[in-house]
């Protein structure tokens, strides 16, 4: 089946839903099928062969972080000719919500096409004052996919109708074989984090008060962060003892993120809000590497209510410090965390997730292609 897929976001900066899309492309690949990306990027931007660039990003504020978009008359146009040239079986556009070109690919295009929704907000008068724009493109949707129960609550509130639930997937072997860095964790325990730190719902600045109150009694203590903003500015209240055990890898490749999250005791996740799913958890709990995040319900959901890792009261720095320090003192507790989580980041792996996305895609189709019966339940009271 050729099937185009539109990613809204650009590539070139790191993100859940830039990963999800460009995981998904090489999954269904491997399984046979022929895809094309169209995704915000320059002409000459170091993108994989199977992505077409739609031109520059330009940042944007969306859902509480910077989104960076693509539109306008340019992107239009490039648009239209990368559906007229692609003649897809199959259109998949990602965040059919956000300004952009998954709200222009589905103004442009003919046949079917499946919309996929990953972000949780709040209803906004903005949304409500947008849904007359929107409305005659998601008209258009033939199915609605939400990665978490969030997104789609989201959906409901905001523009009615339902989504079938397939969530976000990880690329468990890619993370299973990865070999710690050198030197880590060590022998005083080492916590982890990665995101976008300099943005406050990531809650950086939760687990920096937390690490300040641990490392006093714990001298060999150690924080690894992978994520993108400006270091110095993120630890200048820092005490500079404790500076000097916090080690900031900035931006990493996926292979090296593999390897960050397996040389650490424990990946925390403190973020405060705004979060649909938390892919980072998955890639951690494929790993082998206990989690302990806040109780938020992306997130719980995730941690199948601490079944598969440890929550924490959101936002309470204190909370934090306590079940981390427990986490480190027991290294047989982490490691029974660590087995529950790994039977749990089953349901996750791409090559499940990836089977069901592409069941959606060959419903929608037509008859010409054929779904097994026991997908086709699952998508039935979605009249697909």
């Amino acid at each position: 089946m050729r099937v185009g897929i539109v990613c809204p976001y650009s590539l070139d900066h790191p993100g859940g839903v830039q990963s999800h899309v460009r995981d998904l492309a090489e999954e269904l690949m491997l399984a046979g099928h022929d895809i094309s990306v169209l995704a915000p990027a320059d002409d000459d931007a170091p993108v994989p062969a199977y992505v077409v660039p739609a031109g520059r990003a330009v940042p944007v504020p969306y859902n509480g972080s910077i989104a960076r978009l693509n539109f306008g008359l340019l992107s239009n146009t490039r648009v239209r000719r990368w559906l007229r040239e692609g003649e897809f079986d199959v259109l998949h556009v990602h965040e059919p919500m956000a300004p952009g070109l998954g709200l222009l690919a589905c103004w442009a295009a003919d046949g079917p096409i499946v919309g996929t929704f990953h972000s949780a907000m709040i209803r906004s008068r903005a949304m409500a004052a947008a849904y007359s724009i929107l409305q005659p493109a998601l008209e258009k949707l033939s199915a609605r996919i939400a990665v978490s129960e969030q997104a789609r609550r989201t959906l409901v509130e905001h523009l009615g109708g339902d989504a079938i639930l397939i969530p976000n997937g990880v690329m468990v072997r890619r993370f299973t074989g990865a070999e710690p860095l050198p030197g880590w964790p060590g022998q005083g325990g080492a916590l982890g984090f990665v995101g976008r730190f300099e943005e406050p719902r990531k809650g950086f600045g939760v687990l920096l008060e937390a690490f300040t109150m641990l490392a006093p009694d714990r001298p060999g203590l150690r924080l690894l962060v992978v994520g993108r903003g400006d270091a110095d500015e993120a630890l200048a209240g820092l005490d500079p003892a404790l500076r000097e055990r916090v080690t900031m890898l900035g931006m990493v490749p996926d292979h090296e993120k593999a390897r960050m999250l397996r040389s650490v005791d424990v990946y925390v996740a403190p973020n405060t809000g705004g979060e649909s799913f938390g892919i980072i958890l998955t890639e951690a709990m494929a790993a082998g590497t206990p989690v302990l995040a806040s109780d938020i319900d992306a997130f719980t959901r995730v941690l199948e209510d601490g079944k598969a890792g440890v929550l924490f009261h959101n936002q309470d720095p204190a909370a934090l410090a306590t079940e981390a320090g427990r986490m480190l003192d027991d290294p047989p507790y982490r490691l029974g965390l660590a087995e529950a989580a790994s039977a749990t980041v089953k349901q996750y792996d791409w090559a499940t997730v990836a089977a069901d996305v592409a069941a959606v895609y060959e419903t929608v189709a037509g008859p010409a292609t054929r779904v097994s019966e026991d997908r086709r339940s699952r998508f039935g009271r979605f009249g697909l």
